[in-house]
């Protein structure tokens, strides 16, 4: 029995690995997305040769998720204590099992720790002397602040189009320093681990976050923050062939009224380049009449065959998600929970998907909805047809409007993702900030007895309780500021609707410190 397991984990690895179809035709992922990807590893005294293996066998783990060659990733190593030094120069290895092997075969160093140098050593011996126009990204991992400045390293590195990541291990890091080196936000560039034995935890974080810098060359500009992405229908070019546009009332967004006249088709290399990320997020909104099965999203292969797809069953009422699969090259999961069936009672909905390696969960108006397993995935082929408003099967394109039709490439924007564009699901939609008076109104009452003095004259105001939303609770807050007069953003108004009205009812003033609560770290 154990024999018939390990050939069949033999087997799926070789499924997994295999970038080639039976024409040729490579399978793009971020397995073979074009990069040059530097790591450049502290070997100083503090490191010890113990925990300078596990840093090795980590190394190692890292680089296996990727296929390695002059046509996809290249991979260079620098130690540095002193001094730099170059372990594995950029284009050494055309294959992944020369790589592991001289990556085993690095002899720790010792020494001081100099990581600026180090950095501009990388800049300039190994990204200045590659030759490919592409990707450019360096890891910087260290346990200590530096002896040397990084700063001016750090920004020529950048200067030159090399993203920057910074991994501090244990206390000894100085976060100031990690920022300084790393590529901005540092929520997405910076990563912090208590100990080397504790730096597995961060494998398959750190995967995605290489993938999403090689397959997701775009950003979406969304709230404060630009989001690494695909918006389908800019890629689409559904600005020029969609002609009118309708308003999603009260709001001033726009949504556009797809007719069977237009042909919402690209081939998908021009839309998908270099593939998807092993996770991601697709978001949806719109509204529909279609009684038929239909494909609101959908990549298509050169002879036609579906590799991904989002299909609305207006028969059954379901929600089909279709992705490639190693088992048998293709997989399909059916949503059919009952509140699938709000999808199809002609209003404005969003639909938004997370999937990942292990699975894909539904949402629908930011309202969990249901989670299937799936089994591990394939890249996909892009010299086929990347399409939206489709029926299945057809090339006949359906009747329907769409707002929005997105995917996110980090997966953490699920967590950020409203459905404000949606006509009165937010008391403040993104479009309209600033044009809808502020919520908090606080109705005088009767004055009461007169209150003790206080030293400070900013808390002679009513006793209103000061409350912040944290998950979906409110918990008493007390700020330097009173704003409750000021207008709230977006974001604000979001995380209140849920109990805003029972608030309200309450007679309770929501009071809350802008930047507080911005950067509270439970949000």
């Amino acid at each position: 029995m154990a024999h018939r397991i390990s050939f069949l984990w033999i087997v799926l690895v070789l499924l997994q690995n295999s970038v080639l179809a039976e024409d040729g035709e490579i399978r793009s992922s971020c397995r073979t997305a074009p990069t040059d990807l530097v790591f450049i590893l502290d070997g100083s005294y503090s490191v010890g040769p113990e925990n300078f293996e596990i840093v090795k066998k980590w190394l190692v783990n890292i680089t296996k998720n990727f296929d390695i060659g002059p046509k996809f990733i290249q991979v260079g190593v620098v130690q540095y204590s002193d001094y730099p030094v170059l372990e594995i120069p950029l284009g050494s290895h055309d294959s992944g099992e020369n790589l592991v092997a001289a990556m085993e075969s690095i002899h720790y160093l010792g020494g001081n720790t100099r990581t600026g140098k180090a950095i501009q050593f990388a800049l300039d011996y190994l990204f200045a002397k590659s030759s490919r126009f592409l990707t450019k990204i360096a890891v910087v991992l260290t346990d200590g602040k530096s002896q040397d400045e990084v700063k001016d390293a750090a920004e020529a590195a950048r200067d030159s189009k090399i993203t920057l990541f910074a991994i501090g291990v244990g206390s000894e890091t100085e976060d100031a320093e990690l920022r300084a080196i790393a590529n901005k936000p540092s929520s997405t560039y910076v990563f912090y681990v208590e100990d080397y034995i504790a730096i597995s935890k961060i494998r398959e974080v750190m995967k995605q976050k290489l993938c999403e810098e090689s397959v997701c060359p775009t950003r979406i500009p969304v709230a404060a923050r630009d989001e690494k992405g695909f918006d389908i229908l800019l890629g689409l070019g559904v600005k020029k062939k969609v002609k009118k546009r309708i308003p999603l009332s009260p709001t001033k967004i726009k949504g556009y009224e797809v007719t069977s006249k237009v042909d919402l088709s690209e081939v998908t290399s021009n839309v998908f380049p270099e593939g998807l990320p092993p996770s991601y997020v697709f978001v949806s909104t719109q509204r529909f009449k279609v009684k038929k099965m239909w494909d609101l999203w959908r990549i298509l292969t050169i002879d036609g065959r579906p590799q991904i797809a989002v299909t609305l069953n207006g028969v059954d009422k379901t929600l089909l998600f279709t992705t490639t699969s190693i088992i048998n090259g293709s997989q399909v999961v059916i949503f059919a929970d009952p509140q699938v069936k709000t999808l199809f009672d002609e209003g404005w909905h969003q639909i938004r998907l997370l999937v990942t390696e292990q699975d894909v969960t539904l949402y629908i108006d930011d309202q969990q909805i249901e989670n299937k397993p799936l089994h591990p995935v394939l890249g996909i082929f892009i010299s086929g047809q990347t399409q939206i408003g489709k029926y299945s099967g057809k090339e006949e394109t359906v009747q329907f409007d769409v707002q929005k039709l997105r995917i996110y490439c980090d997966p953490e924007q699920n967590n950020r993702e409203t459905a404000c564009e949606i006509p009165g699901f937010c008391l403040n939609g993104p479009s309209d900030v600033g044009s809808t008076p502020a919520p908090c109104v606080c109705p005088p009452g009767k004055p009461g007895l007169q209150g003790p003095k206080v030293r400070n004259p900013q808390f002679t105001n009513p006793p209103f309780k000061r409350l912040l939303l944290v998950n979906g609770n409110f918990f008493p807050h007390f700020s330097s500021r009173n704003i409750c007069g000021d207008k709230l953003s977006t974001f604000d108004l979001t995380l209140m609707l849920d109990l805003l009205f029972q608030k309200w009812k309450e007679g309770i003033c929501l009071l809350f410190w802008k930047e507080q609560f911005l950067t509270n770290p439970f949000l």
